[in-house]
């Protein structure tokens, strides 16, 4: 059974993160899944509008740490790691992208939100960077995104300090357009998908086109996964891995 559920509604595509077992932490094979479904959008004219959420009371609880681990181990070759080719399809993704983040959004989970054109969380939604908790560095083109959004000093803490965002700050930084009760969530954002659907689609890609700088945010990408990919097989990263793993609290006083 797959674990990225896609369904159309006339021309809007929802893609639905669907791991409860893991709080919808997503793997490499659902990165490729992500890809495939991205790249369907981007070349079929039926498709007009992307809606992304995440099943039950989570959006997601970012990468799947054991993935991580088994990159730090020198295990998957950095040409198989689909969450880096997500990455680029996001930041050249014309079609208009829309996030319903029904709960907790950490990582990427967080860090997809700056490529979406429209936000919309639960009143329950709460978001989280915490990459140097991980012995890591910001992806997505957040170490450049999320400082343009919210300042440089909001953005450290939330990357450096862990710090974690509930949906009425994430609303008051200009993180998202709307919060809303949790059960009108998936219903205030397909309205807007159709809403967007119906409008003439090379005004929408022409307009975003004008709003993003595709070619530098790309730029930003590849510079935050080299160091990100060092991070990951870095002596740091394999202690936050460890202590993960053993449930335990990370010690790095002798780094």
């Amino acid at each position: 059974m797959s674990e990225i559920l896609q369904s159309q509604t006339g021309a809007v595509l929802t893609l639905t993160i669907d791991r409860p077992g893991k709080k919808n932490a997503i793997t490499n094979a659902m990165y490729g899944t992500l890809v495939e479904a991205l790249e369907r959008a981007r070349d079929d004219k039926t498709i007009r509008c992307v809606l992304v959420t995440g099943a039950g009371d989570t959006f997601t609880a970012g990468n799947d740490l054991m993935d991580f681990a088994v990159i730090a181990a020198g295990g998957l070759a950095r040409d198989q790691m689909q969450g880096f080719r997500f990455l680029d399809r996001l930041a050249e993704f014309e079609k208009p992208l829309i996030a319903a983040v029904p709960g907790l959004a950490v990582g990427i989970g967080t860090t997809l939100l700056l490529h979406c054109d429209l936000v919309f969380l639960s009143e329950t939604a709460v978001l989280s960077v915490p990459f140097v908790d991980l012995a890591l560095v910001p992806e997505a083109g957040s170490s450049l995104l999320l400082q343009q959004r919210i300042g440089y000093v909001r953005a450290f803490s939330m990357f450096a300090l862990g710090e974690r965002v509930d949906a009425k700050t994430a609303l008051s930084w200009g993180l998202a357009n709307k919060t809303v009760p949790p059960d009108m969530l998936q219903g205030e954002a397909m309205a807007a998908a159709q809403a967007l659907a119906a409008k003439p689609p090379g005004a929408l890609a022409s307009s975003k086109r004008l709003m993003r700088d595709t070619g530098a945010l790309k730029t930003v990408i590849a510079r935050e996964a080299d160091i990100f990919e060092a991070r990951l097989k870095s002596p740091e990263a394999r202690e936050a891995f460890t202590a993960f793993a053993q449930r335990r609290a990370p010690d790095f006083s002798k780094f």
